[in-house]
């Protein structure tokens, strides 16, 4: 039986992976072409991967989902430790990633290869990262969570209403998620492909 946090857990996995992808491939048109992108876009999109997987999506995974599974079993308490600490490097690495978009904006064109190489080792990261999950963790947590922990574990994922897995957006990011959908081409929004 898959637990309903399980497949939340990979539908918020593919959400940011798609939006990582997406930035990625927006920038490489945008290379291609010799333009600037969309700044507001990328800000938009960013501050979304800050907002929902950063602040949500992985603390629960840190302070919930985690210390459940090491509470039922010796195995993977170091990989949950990695996972522990790629949460909270990543938080420092979107500032990294959001610092970066910022020179590119303010000085231009001698700043896009920086912002670019940031994103792509951000990007990297959190694929691999998510990968691991997957792999090991999610299918370790069904074989030894009891239904108590899924009971818990489940109301806080579903409390999570990532808009970009198809939940209808809190009132405070409506917004955000109405500017990202229609300034952001295919396939995350709804905007015309570059």
């Amino acid at each position: 039986m898959t637990h309903r946090a399980t497949t939340i857990i990979r539908e918020e996995h593919a959400a940011l992976a798609a939006m990582l992808r997406s930035i990625l491939l927006l920038l490489d048109q945008h290379r291609r072409q010799g333009s600037l992108p969309d700044f507001a876009a990328l800000r938009a999109m960013l501050f979304y991967v800050d907002e929902f997987p950063e602040k949500r999506h992985h603390r629960k995974e840190s302070e919930l989902l985690f210390p459940k599974l090491r509470a039922r079993t010796p195995l993977s308490r170091e990989l949950l430790d990695r996972l522990d600490d790629d949460h909270e490097r990543g938080e420092r690495k979107i500032r990294n990633v959001e610092h970066a978009l910022l020179g590119f904006e303010m000085l231009g064109e001698p700043r896009r290869a920086a912002f670019e190489e940031a994103m792509e080792r951000y990007t990297d990261f959190y694929l691999a990262h998510m990968a691991l999950e997957e792999r090991e963790i999610l299918p370790l947590a069904e074989r030894v969570l009891t239904e108590a922990d899924w009971s818990e574990v489940d109301a806080a994922f579903l409390a999570n209403r990532d808009p970009m897995t198809g939940c209808e957006p809190e009132t405070d990011y409506r917004a955000l998620f109405t500017r990202i959908v229609n300034m952001v081409p295919a396939p995350i929004g709804l905007g015309v492909a570059a």
